[in-house]
């Protein structure tokens, strides 16, 4: 169909899981990358996605809400969606009937995300300009049993709803939500992604967490049976960062928080040499000059996780030149029928 959120939908589990192996692996030859070991790919299951940005429009005739044409501005109005968790997809109906009343001219951004306490729904572009309109708003989170409602009327996300602190819990820890903060897109995928980090890492007793985030692989590898000691979480986000850093408080000083920006200031080759292995999980632009730093430094074992292959294999092709090698690499799918491609790989010292 029209969906810009899929566009392999016409492709069985075999012809995905090959989809997603040779994006990865084509684009590690061409940096001259061969791991030692490619494990079989992970592909996330249908209705399995827990957060999602989609759009909306006020129309003549309602609203209309949905990922965008593939290549164009135009919405495409969901009858169903085949990706998104159910408690998500049922909250567009509603949605469509707030929007076709209260929403502005233009369109509206709908950021959708599933916290411990229910649906976190953050909405752009909706003018409450008067006591109806956000009275309405109320009545809209209330009946919906949403964690929280933010409503950004062109100045600002504001939450104005939000009956109790908005948490996600991590390996057993509680953590602070932000609204809009980074989410693994399914619960699915994070799993495997943080069952093969605690693998690699193993007893790798002090490790750098760099891109932490909310704490997604720290806890992880501070949780019971894993091997970290302790855990430096270095975020650049300032609400990641406190919302960590509240959360590390419970682990009794084993997760340690760094406000660090690694684009402008990354950890230098001297700063990890106390560190027995490094974690990295960058954005899509990938960590060029972090990687500089670790390819110079002593640090044994790296684990990099990707949601990039092209800027992972330019990082990937750093470390080997300098004394690494990919000893596992694992192909993730967990935005399931498209293009977007994943990855975890394991890099150690020669």
């Amino acid at each position: 169909g029209p969906c810009g959120g899929c566009q392999l939908q016409h492709a069985d589990e075999s012809a995905l899981a090959d989809f997603v192996r040779d994006r990865v692996l084509n684009t590690a030859a061409g940096q001259g990358i061969e791991a030692q070991d490619v494990l079989p790919v992970h592909l996330s299951p249908p209705c399995s996605r827990r957060r999602a940005s989609l759009h909306a429009l006020r129309t003549a005739r309602g609203a209309v809400i949905g990922f965008r044409k593939g290549g164009s501005h135009r919405i495409v109005d969901m009858i169903a969606c085949p990706v998104l968790r159910d408690e998500l997809f049922a909250l567009t109906v509603p949605l469509r009937a707030f929007i076709a009343a209260y929403g502005g001219k233009g369109a509206s951004e709908v950021r959708l995300a599933l916290a411990d306490q229910g649906p976190d729904v953050a909405l752009g572009n909706i003018p409450l300009d008067s006591l109806a309109a956000t009275e309405a708003a109320l009545d809209f989170a209330r009946t919906n049993g949403l964690a929280r409602l933010s409503i950004d009327q062109g100045y600002g996300t504001e939450t104005i709803w939000e009956p109790e602190p908005v948490t996600v819990t991590l390996s057993g820890i509680p953590v602070g939500l932000p609204p809009g903060a980074f989410l693994q897109a399914t619960e699915d995928a994070e799993a495997r992604m943080v069952a093969d980090a605690r693998a690699w890492i193993g007893d790798a007793g002090i490790v750098a967490d760099l891109f932490a985030g909310l704490g997604t692989f720290a806890f992880a590898l501070l949780a019971s049976g894993a091997g970290a000691k302790k855990v430096l979480g270095v975020e650049a986000d300032r609400a990641a960062h406190l919302a960590f850093k509240a959360a590390g408080a419970r682990t009794g000083g084993r997760a340690l928080a760094l406000h660090r920006d690694l684009f402008r200031a990354p950890l230098q080759a001297g700063e990890l040499a106390r560190f027995d292995a490094v974690l990295i999980d960058p954005p899509r632009a990938g960590a060029r000059s972090q990687v500089a730093e670790i390819a110079a430094s002593a640090v044994p074992r790296v684990v990099y996780v990707s949601c990039n292959p092209a800027s992972w294999a330019r990082d990937a092709a750093r470390l080997v030149e300098n004394g690494y090698r990919c000893t596992r690499l694992r192909p993730i799918g967990q935005f399931r029928w498209s293009t977007h491609v994943e990855l975890v790989s394991l890099f150690e010292r020669a």
